[in-house]
């Protein structure tokens, strides 16, 4: 929003006032004078108005490895969420940029920031996410050259973006892909009708997901580590 629609929706004064206390210096953003009536702010910065704080909210950014068994949803009737993994005081407008199934694990980002997590997760992003995979057979011999062509998925008639494949063993991969369509790596390896046991996600990007950390726990992310996305 334009600093000086905002100054109107959060002040008594009228539009030529606040060109004007504009003009004086008395409007600061970020705690730096701003003049400039167009100036874009969003919900996670703060302004103040000839001192007078009119917004400030806190951004909240959470790394969190999901354990299977626990839903990636902000509530549900039967299971338990990765929301109630957080403590109730930071609860409030927490949703999750991005989703992995019930019995997936790995990491997960969490924030209240919508701007943030549309840059992690819009299809147009590429992003890579990176996955460890357990496979119930061997590996197909040519799944390398097929992941990397793209697999065809008729039901939405799409062809998946080239992936990479690193095999680790006879039955256990690290792939990479750049989407996230429903139930994508189970669909990729169901393509040699090979059946996925075990998926981690491992890194969202160059975010990786902390070794330190055990299942259902999470910490925020660094100021680093938000840059990213």
């Amino acid at each position: 929003m334009r600093l000086a629609k905002f100054l109107q929706l959060n002040s008594p004064y009228s539009r030529q006032q606040i060109q004007l206390l504009l003009a004086k210096g008395q409007v600061t953003v970020a705690g730096s004078v701003v003049t400039e009536a167009t100036f874009e702010v969003d919900r996670f910065i703060r302004v103040e108005l000839e001192g007078r704080l009119l917004q400030e909210v806190q951004g909240h950014y959470f790394m969190l490895y999901k354990p299977a068994g626990v839903v990636s949803a902000t509530e549900h009737p039967e299971h338990r969420t990765v929301i109630d993994l957080l403590p109730e005081t930071v609860r409030s407008d927490i949703h999750l940029a991005g989703r992995l199934d019930l019995k997936t694990t790995g990491l997960m980002l969490l924030t209240n920031d919508g701007r943030w997590s549309r840059r992690v997760t819009q299809p147009e992003s590429t992003i890579p996410k990176v996955y460890r995979v357990t496979t119930k057979d061997p590996v197909a011999s040519d799944a390398e050259a097929v992941f990397s062509r793209g697999i065809y998925f008729s039901y939405e008639d799409i062809t998946t973006r080239p992936a990479e494949l690193e095999r680790l063993g006879p039955c256990q991969s690290r792939l990479t892909i750049h989407e996230g369509r429903y139930h994508q790596v189970k669909r990729m390896f169901g393509y040699f009708d090979n059946e996925v046991t075990e998926l981690h996600r491992e890194r969202i990007g160059d975010l990786v997901l902390d070794p330190s950390l055990r299942p259902g726990e999470y910490r925020p992310l660094t100021a680093a580590e938000i840059a990213l996305f």
